[in-house]
């Protein structure tokens, strides 16, 4: 047991003249405390260091048109995990897919798009997402229309708000599109998942009509407009500098 020196009480005595022991039992208390908050503290760090991966996740929502769309882009962007397809935006919980089509429950159809923000930035997944779809539009895109289909972002912070404006502000000045932005921005307050069958649908009708005529040209404009942020053009890449590499290898025996 360690010994506390009688020293404390002695120089605590002088201050005012009287030595409360109650005073001396608080101090004696919050001294000892301290290891305890320092090893906690760095048990914590330790912590969030033994899970480096779960810094590099990030969740965006965005709603533009029918959900298949956007989720068939997004999901060939380099840089991001996974792609859900789902609702969000409106008063009734856990809304079904033929609940959402009667408008009636101010739910949006959005996707929600995991992420790794050190490859690819919030502001960089915006201008994706404002491509990837006609932001002057109200209500409808292409053959879709009500409020379901609205173009919408849910905003998880102030930063991510931040980003919106910035890259709106952008649009503004380059006059990207040459009618007015109706995007709504709003707090995401809930995301519910769609059905699965709703889930990877181009990737599993590709053939269908409506993919091939809506979504397959919005996958040809994101790999045309964005080739640095495709996975697409990163395995090409990739592969080319591969071959290369071994190319260069079988024609240098002299360094063997």
């Amino acid at each position: 047991m360690k010994t506390i020196s009688t020293s404390i009480p002695a120089k605590l005595s002088c201050i005012g003249g009287i030595f409360r022991v109650s005073t001396l039992a608080t101090l004696i208390a919050l001294v000892l405390s301290l290891p305890t908050i320092s090893i906690c503290q760095a048990q914590e760090t330790t912590s969030k260091s033994r899970n480096p991966e779960e810094n590099k996740k990030a969740l965006a929502v965005f709603g533009g048109g029918c959900f298949w769309c956007l989720e068939a882009v997004f999901e060939r962007v380099w840089g991001v995990h996974a792609v859900v397809s789902g609702y969000s935006g409106g008063n009734l919980p856990n809304p079904s897919y033929e609940q959402v089509l009667t408008d009636q429950t101010g739910h949006a159809e959005v996707i929600q798009i995991e992420y790794d923000p050190t490859i690819v930035s919030y502001e960089e997944l915006l201008r994706i997402f404002f491509k990837s779809h006609d932001p002057t539009s109200l209500n409808a895109q292409g053959p879709d229309f009500g409020t379901r289909y609205r173009s919408v972002i849910f905003y998880k912070t102030q930063e991510e708000k931040a980003d919106i404006e910035t890259v709106l502000e952008e649009f503004r000045k380059k006059k990207t599109f040459r009618g007015k932005i109706v995007t709504e921005i709003s707090p995401l307050k809930i995301f519910y998942p769609a059905e699965d069958y709703h889930q990877d649908y181009f990737e599993k009708h590709p053939e269908k009509p409506y993919c091939e005529i809506n979504i397959l040209p919005k996958i040809g404009k994101f790999e045309k407009g964005f080739k640095d942020n495709s996975k697409v053009q990163k395995a090409k890449a990739e592969k080319m500098q591969k071959s290369k590499k071994q190319k260069e290898a079988a024609g240098s025996p002299q360094d063997k």
